[in-house]
Order: C-alpha cells, then sequence, then structure tokens
C-alpha cells in the first residue's frame, strides 16, 4: 500500500480514510437567505464519490455582515441545520470526512456585502476593486467574533459534518489580527504577537469547549504572508507551538493574502524554476520547520500534481495529509483513479491573460466559474476566456448581494 491510500488517526482518535484531502475553495452558490442548495449535494456528492479521505468546505460564515462571497453560506441560524444535514449526507457517502471551514473575512469582506468592514484596523484592501474602507473593531466586536466561531462550531457538529476547520490564513479576520501590517491595534489585541495571535487561540478555546475532545479541530494558518513587514516564518513558527498547546488535531499549511496569492501562483516567480519540491510543494520546507517544534498532524496544501511524488512526501514524514484544490475542479473525475495510482499526474494549466495586474484574478475567476458550472450539474466548461474570467468574481457578487438584498 502506498502512504496515500493508507488511513490516518488523529489526536481526537478521529480515523481518515486516506491521505489526500480536498483543500477548502470557495464555492459562491448559497441562496438568497445564504443557506446552502442541491447545488452543494452535487457538488460534494461528486467529491466524496473521488475517495478522497478529507473533503474541507469552502468558507461558512460566522457573521452575515462579513461574508468573504456573497455566496456563501452563514452559520448563525439552528433553523438551518435539516438542510445541512442534507449537504453533510451526500459529503460523506463514502465513509470520508467532512469538515466546516469557519471563518471571518474581516476587511476582505466584499464591498456589495458591506462597504465599511470591520477590521483590526483602518487598513484597506485595494484589490480587485472589491472592498471597501474597513472601521477598526472595538473589544465588544471582538467578543462576538469569538461568540460566532463558537455558534458555528456548534452547528456544523450538530449539522452531520465530522469536524471543522479555523480559518486563520490568506488575510481573513484570524489572519489580519495576526500580521502587524493590517494589526495597528495598541491595547491587548495588537502589538506583540502573543496578544496578535490571542484571537486565534481564544477561538480555539471556546470551539474546543463546544464540540468536546473527540471532535476534530484544524487550523489553517499561514506559512508567511510574503509581504514586507507582515506575518513571517519566524512568527508562524511562534503560533504553531502555542496552537500545539491549544489541543488542536490537525494544521493546514499555506500562505499568502489577496494581495500576495501565493494560494494560487506559487510562492513566487522562482519556484517554476526550481526543483520538483520546491514546484509541487509550496510550503514544503516550511513544513520541516514545524516538524522540528511540533508533533501536530500536518497537511500541506500548494501545487501537489504527480502521484509519486506525494507518496514521496508522505513516506519521508515531512507531512501526514496531502491537500489539493484544484485538481477537485479540473480533474475531479480523475481523482479517483489517482488515489490509486492509475493517473499519475494531475494537469491544471495556469490561466494566464499576458497583464500581471489581472492574473490572479483571472485565475480565481477561471476556478470560481468552473466549479460553479459543476455545482449545477453541467460539467466543465471548454474554453473560458481568461480576460472574462478575471471579471467573473467582481460580477458574479453583485449579482449574489443583489439577489440577497431583493429576497
Amino acid at each position: 500500500m502506498n502512504p496515500i491510500n493508507a488511513s490516518f488517526t488523529l489526536p481526537c482518535g478521529a480515523i481518515l480514510p486516506n491521505r489526500l484531502a480536498k483543500a477548502p475553495m470557495t464555492e459562491r452558490i448559497s441562496d438568497a437567505h445564504y443557506e446552502p442548495t442541491v447545488a452543494h449535494e452535487h457538488l460534494y456528492r461528486l467529491w466524496a464519490e473521488t475517495g478522497a479521505g478529507l473533503l474541507i468546505t469552502g468558507n461558512v460564515m460566522i457573521d452575515k455582515d462579513h461574508m468573504e462571497s456573497a455566496g456563501n453560506v452563514f452559520f448563525g441560524d439552528e433553523a438551518m441545520i435539516p438542510k445541512l444535514k442534507a449537504w453533510t449526507a451526500a459529503g460523506t457517502l463514502n465513509g470520508n470526512h467532512l469538515w466546516a471551514q469557519i471563518s471571518h473575512s474581516g476587511r476582505q469582506t466584499n464591498r456589495f456585502v458591506n462597504p465599511n468592514p470591520k477590521a483590526p484596523s483602518e487598513v484597506q484592501l485595494k484589490k480587485l476593486f472589491l472592498f471597501g474602507k474597513p472601521v477598526a473593531m472595538t473589544r465588544d466586536d471582538i467578543e462576538k467574533v469569538i461568540v460566532g466561531f463558537r455558534r458555528a462550531a456548534k452547528i456544523a457538529k450538530a449539522s452531520g459534518f465530522t469536524g471543522i476547520q479555523i480559518h486563520s490564513a490568506h488575510g481573513y479576520l484570524l489572519s489580519q489580527f495576526l500580521s502587524p501590517l493590517t494589526n495597528r491595534r495598541t491595547d491587548e489585541w495588537g502589538g506583540s504577537l502573543e496578544n496578535r495571535s490571542r484571537l486565534l487561540l481564544e477561538t480555539v478555546k471556546v470551539c474546543r469547549e463546544e464540540v468536546g475532545n473527540t471532535f476534530p479541530i484544524s487550523v489553517k494558518l499561514n506559512s508567511s504572508d510574503f509581504q514586507r513587514g507582515g506575518f513571517t516564518e519566524s512568527d508562524s513558527l511562534e503560533v504553531v507551538k502555542k496552537l500545539s498547546n491549544a489541543g488542536i488535531d490537525l494544521l493546514e499549511i499555506t500562505g499568502g493574502t489577496y494581495e500576495k496569492a501565493a494560494f494560487f501562483l506559487g510562492k513566487d516567480e522562482k519556484t517554476q524554476k526550481e526543483s520538483t519540491s520546491k514546484r509541487e510543494a509550496y510550503f514544503l520546507d516550511f513544513a520541516k520547520q514545524v516538524r522540528e517544534i511540533s508533533t501536530v498532524p500536518l497537511m500541506i496544501t500548494g501545487g501537489f500534481r504527480s502521484y509519486d511524488f506525494c507518496n514521496e512526501v508522505l513516506a519521508s514524514g515531512a507531512c501526514d495529509l496531502i491537500g489539493m484544490g484544484r485538481p477537485f475542479i479540473g480533474n475531479y473525475d480523475r481523482i479517483a483513479d489517482f488515489i490509486h495510482g492509475k493517473v499519475s499526474y494531475l494537469e491544471n494549466p495556469p490561466i494566464r491573460t499576458g497583464f500581471k495586474a489581472f492574473e490572479d484574478a483571472a485565475e480565481g475567476g477561471y476556478y470560481a466559474r468552473q466549479l460553479i458550472h459543476i455545482a449545477d450539474g453541467k460539467g466543465l466548461k471548454a474554453n473560458l476566456n481568461p480576460i472574462a474570467c478575471s471579471l467573473f468574481l467582481v460580477t458574479h457578487e453583485f449579482k449574489k448581494a443583489q439577489e440577497k438584498k431583493n429576497r
């Protein structure tokens, strides 16, 4: 048996049937009431049928006024649990795990949802024309965030999700608190790394109190923001130590923010010219540093494409799970054969416009459009125009926000 096919037991006792995970990707397909639809059921049934041991949802939000996408699902009302149960039933039909990624977008709330979102400090995200000027949170606002994460964890468990992931990466609210670029507070929630990591650790604490010791809790954490003056690798390693003591079951390592989108385009341009390990696993070097200071199980997401290399990394002990995102869109019908070694490589060609300023928007828009097409039962759409894809996120978000306002 190759390592990717082996089961894995988490510290809480839950068992994953194999080592391949579908990493979180925003679905953008909720209904006018921020609830899941039959499209969620169809999409996650397809992904469950791939045989992957773990599926992690895209952002499900804890605050209706702070949606990363107007098409997100909002975990704020227990009345929606029956609809959530239909989603989890479809997404676990193969005996796999399905975890809800719970999140607050902070300043990354798109302007069609909230033109003046709350954030650690008044530092605006100027990207994709989608984000307004944020308002600095009060202490009461921060306490409400902690309560919101706890409520979302409760709803997730009651709805049949088999675990949760707390999103503290890619520039969302918990990640904003960690970074000195976006957290310029001078109170107990800012300044030192001890203070900047306080909200993440409080969130983990209340979620664990809510779901108990046998329910998996994961954290998604940046290795770095890849921005001068931001959250660094040394910062991240210190936070890993704190999370190790907090009793999480899995740490997913990633990197970048909307302003420096390493999670879409690779850590930097040099990775395209370096060795297989550099090209395929953007964050492998950082994972090795984590292994030296922590025994928390690790999942690396970013760049994995070849079967042999996935097994090589797992066999080396560098990580415990392989996370893939875009292959579950562009190659969703080949994942099952990949797990069993019948497909050796999952090709996802980069989407390029030829204009540097539009590249990450084109990449994000392309996969967002394809995901929605698959969820609607139409399969992959051929010959999408990269320029049109770069505009898709803005147009789609506007339409989804209007749908909510007009209900």
